[in-house]
């Protein structure tokens, strides 16, 4: 079974600090804030010891050196020295509206779920005269962040600074600076600020090479507040996707990082800067050795566009688009599971103007392959807008090729259709082998633009639900073939088996998006 995996984001509020232990939460991944007067989940992990490079007593002092040199330096003292006085604790302020499932209510403990009856009762004494809106309050986090300019230019994480009105730094020797925030940009978590009359302070550069998998790390921040505090380990892997966002592109490290450090660098070994931390692996909230940093060749250039623009402008082709399974592979009759799949192209997007469509495999951009849909977001993205890009795709088994114009990716927004209840629905056409009804989406009220089969009726325990099939969800089309009438789906499936396919290949629209859904031709095997 897969563990759940959440972000949680560190907020401070100006009440009393409690220390507790969220029990039988399952782990999670938390983005690193500290906060000050939070209820911190803590685990002190025992101490461990590390002799760099020793060697036996009865080596000789050469070849103790030697051994040394092979294992690692003996000490990062000297680069520490050099660089811990451009990093800094970051304090924000923000006013926000109280009441919120973290904040609670005036004097409610934290741990209250609103199932209790007690949260019912400080809901209705915690809330101003007449019970009515959300008292606002201050609240405050700590994080961490680097300065990367003798002016005060200073990176640190989105989630540190989102929705302050008011940053102060803090260097290792003790001196506050009040800071303004220059840009930030949500998509890769980074935020650039600005030290107010920033003149000859200490700074770091940023790396010329990326990391290889092994090399050391040196990890400095200021987790849970306690100052300036440095570890060391290694990257353990690179290109990591935690679903933090499209452009997920994390370095792994086993450098002990914690809340508070989010924002902080990672130096390598000649003290430059290789990754922004992020986010850390926890059960609890503490380190246990899985940290996630920004690469700094994604930083960088983020960084350069905040303080150029205060933003980012990404290409953009407008579609949705979906990893390959090996069961879609073989509905669409690909070799193997490379590329990116379009669940659906946005109308009035760059995309449907050159043509492309649902089902369509991007394999390449600009003749380099593409390994899937991450792949294929950053590569966009990265051209910028106004660019032209050549996409390679293969449609029907046949490979083609198409030159657009990039636009400019939209800023975040809901654009989901609101969902209608269906009332008296007719009973649709059972298919009781996958555990669905299905009936035709123009003859059910909200069945979004009456194309294809709603689902009205499902079995949670059937094949369908475990594909991720919902009730509500539209099947729009199967192995290509447009649905309308009720028996379309089930031919659909017969055909499939008479070609010997092993699945039925749905394109299923909710309102999350259009995607694609191999469903097997046997669901009882």
């Amino acid at each position: 079974m897969t563990l759940p995996v959440i972000f949680r984001r560190v907020l401070a509020t100006t009440r009393t600090a409690r220390w507790r232990r969220p029990e039988g939460r399952p782990f999670r991944l938390a983005l690193m804030s500290g906060a000050a007067a939070l209820a911190l989940s803590a685990t002190l992990l025992p101490a461990q010891t590390f002799a760099w490079g020793q060697a036996p007593a009865t080596q000789t002092q050469s070849t103790s050196q030697s051994a040394a040199a092979a294992v690692g330096p003996q000490s990062f003292a000297d680069v520490v020295e050099r660089v811990k006085p451009a990093v800094v604790a970051i304090k924000t302020k923000a006013l926000e509206a109280g009441g919120g499932p973290e904040e609670g209510f005036p004097g409610m403990p934290p741990e209250l779920s609103p199932d209790d009856p007690l949260y019912r009762f400080f809901r209705h004494f915690g809330e101003p005269p007449g019970g009515r809106g959300r008292q606002k309050h201050m609240t405050q986090a700590l994080g961490s962040g680097f300065v990367i300019t003798a002016d005060g230019y200073v990176v640190t994480n989105n989630h540190v600074v989102e929705h302050a009105t008011q940053v102060e730094v803090t260097f290792d020797d003790g001196r506050t600076l009040p800071a303004k925030i220059v840009g930030t940009d949500k998509r890769t978590d980074l935020a650039l600020l600005k030290i107010n009359d920033g003149n000859n302070l200490p700074h770091v550069d940023w790396a010329s090479a990326s990391p290889r998998i092994g090399d050391w790390v040196i990890a400095v921040g200021n987790p849970f507040g306690l100052g300036g505090t440095v570890t060391a380990g290694i990257v353990s892997a690179r290109g990591r996707d935690i679903g933090a966002g499209p452009y997920d592109d994390f370095i792994q490290i086993d450098a002990p990082v914690n809340r508070g450090n989010s924002g902080g660098p990672s130096f390598d070994e000649h003290g430059q800067v290789i990754g922004v931390n992020t986010a850390i692996y926890s059960p609890s909230g503490g380190s246990v050795g899985i940290g996630f940093a920004i690469p700094s060749e994604v930083a960088k250039d983020v960084i350069a566009a905040l303080k150029d623009k205060g933003q980012v402008a990404r290409g953009w082709i407008g579609v949705s688009i979906q990893p390959i399974t090996p069961e879609i592979a073989e509905s669409l009759g690909l070799k193997n599971n490379k590329g990116a799949l379009i669940a659906q192209p946005q109308r009035g997007g760059p995309a449907e103007a050159a043509g492309l469509k649902a089902g369509d495999v991007v394999t390449a951009v600009d003749g380099q392959k593409v390994d899937g849909p991450r792949d294929l977001a950053r590569r966009i993205a990265t051209l910028g807008p106004g660019k032209s890009a050549e996409l390679t795709f293969l449609r029907n088994g046949a490979e083609k090729s198409v030159k657009l114009k990039l636009g400019k990716l939209p800023s975040e927004k809901e654009t989901a259709a609101a969902e209608s209840k269906d009332d008296g629905v007719e009973p649709g056409a059972a298919l009781a082998a996958y555990g669905i009804e299905v009936a035709p989406a123009a003859e059910v009220r909200g069945g979004r633009g009456g194309e294809g089969l709603i689902i009205v009726g499902i079995d949670p325990n059937g094949a369908a639900a475990q594909k991720g099939l919902r009730q509500g969800d539209v099947i729009v089309e199967a192995n290509g073939q447009t649905l309308k009438a009720r028996g379309d789906l089930q031919a659909a499936i017969d055909s499939a088996k008479k070609e010997g396919r092993k699945s039925v290949l749905l394109r299923v629209k909710s309102p999350e998006g259009a995607r694609f859904v191999a469903l097997s031709v046997n669901p009882a095997s």
